[in-house]
C-alpha cells in the first residue's frame, strides 16, 4: 500500500468521524461551537503528528539507521527523508499556530496562552530554518564529502571508524568533517529546540485534559 493510499485512508476515517460527530446534527445556532471543535481537532491532530514525527526521527529512527546502514547509504537516505520530515512538521506547526491563535486571540488570551503560542511559533521557525537553511547546506556538504571518501575507498562501512582514521592523514577530509560537523550540529540544535518547544506545549495540553 503506497503512502497516497494510506493518506487517503486516514482522511476517509477522519471525514467519517466529522460527519457523524454530534455537532454535525445540531442546529445552525451551534455553528460557532462546531467551528471551535473542528479547530481543536485540527490543532490536536497536527500537534500530535509533529510531536510524534519529531520524537521518532530524533531519538529512534535516525539512531537505528545510523547503527545498521552503511554510512553513505544512511546519508543518502537522510538527504531524502529530512526535507520531507521538516516539511511535514512545519506544515503541522503552521496549522497548530493558526488554530491555536484563532481559538485564543492575542488581546484576550492569558499570559500562559501567549507563551504557548510562542512555543508553537518557535517550533515552526526552527523547522523553517532547518528546511531552507541548514538542510540544503548539510546535504551539499555531505555530497562533497562522499566524493572524497569514495576516492579513499571508504563510506560503505557502518559507523565512523574508517573516516576518522583516513582524516588523520587527509587534511581535506579533516576540514570537510569539521565543516560538516558544525553545520550538522546547528541543524541538530534547531531540531532539538523545535522538539523542546513542542514538548512544552504538550505539558500545557495535558493540563487541559479531563481523563
Amino acid at each position: 500500500m503506497g503512502w497516497v493510499t494510506r493518506f487517503l485512508t486516514a482522511v476517509v476515517f477522519l471525514a467519517v468521524g466529522v460527519i457523524f460527530s454530534p455537532e454535525t446534527f445540531r442546529s445552525s445556532s451551534h455553528s460557532a461551537t462546531a467551528i471551535s471543535t473542528y479547530l481543536k481537532l485540527s490543532h490536536l491532530l497536527c500537534f500530535s503528528t509533529a510531536f510524534g514525527a519529531a520524537l521518532w526521527v530524533t531519538f529512534i529512527g535516525g539512531i537505528i539507521m545510523f547503527k545498521n546502514l552503511p554510512r553513505h547509504q544512511f546519508g543518502n537516505l537522510q538527504s531524502k527523508m529530512f526535507p520531507a520530515y521538516f516539511s511535514l512538521v512545519g506544515v503541522c506547526c503552521a496549522i497548530s499556530v493558526a488554530s491555536f491563535g484563532y481559538l485564543h486571540p492575542w488581546k484576550s488570551s492569558s499570559t500562559t496562552e501567549k507563551y504557548q503560542l510562542g512555543f508553537l511559533l518557535s517550533s515552526f521557525a526552527f523547522n523553517l530554518t532547518n528546511l531552507f537553511v541548514f538542510t540544503p547546506m548539510t546535504i551539499e556538504m555531505m555530497k562533497q564529502r562522499h566524493k572524497v571518501e569514495r576516492e579513499n575507498n571508504i563510506g560503505e562501512e557502518v559507523g565512523w571508524s574508517k573516516n576518522v582514521e583516513v582524516a588523520k592523514k587527509n587534511p581535506k577530509l579533516a576540514a570537510m568533517n569539521k565543516k560538516f560537523g558544525m553545520i550538522h550540529g546547528l541543524s541538530s540544535l534547531a531540531n532539538i529546540m523545535s522538539f523542546g518547544s513542542l514538548a512544552m506545549h504538550s505539558w500545557y495540553l495535558a493540563g487541559k485534559l479531563n481523563l
